[in-house]
């Protein structure tokens, strides 16, 4: 069990996706996603591995949540600022978490 204060520290928020790219280099399929989270946050990169489930081509304008507060990490040479959140599907495979209705982007999840 954690506190409610741990939970807090988390930030999660939600933006939209203005662009994605496969990420060349990388060991297992994957995307670069440039995604704006607002005026506050801005914009931000995320490497995501969710090319079984998700097309590039159909990820521009879709919102996504993200934790915005992780130290960035590098990956294949691409530096990942946000960590894009998903859960496996019945195949193992990433499905993309998102607002069921658009929100502002920035918007906090609590």
């Amino acid at each position: 069990m954690i506190a409610f204060d741990d939970f807090l520290k988390v930030d999660v928020r939600a933006g939209t996706i203005l662009d994605a790219q496969p990420l060349e280099g990388a060991r297992k399929p994957a995307y670069k996603l440039r995604i704006d989270f607002g005026p506050e946050i801005g914009e931000k990169m995320s490497s995501a591995r969710i090319t079984v489930r998700h097309r590039a081509e159909d990820l521009p304008g879709s919102q996504v949540c993200a934790v915005v507060n992780f130290p960035p990490k590098r990956i294949a040479g691409f530096t990942s600022e946000v960590l894009v959140l998903g859960m496996d599907d019945e195949h193992g495979n990433v499905v993309l978490i998102r607002p069921q209705f658009n929100v502002p982007n920035g918007s906090r999840l609590y």
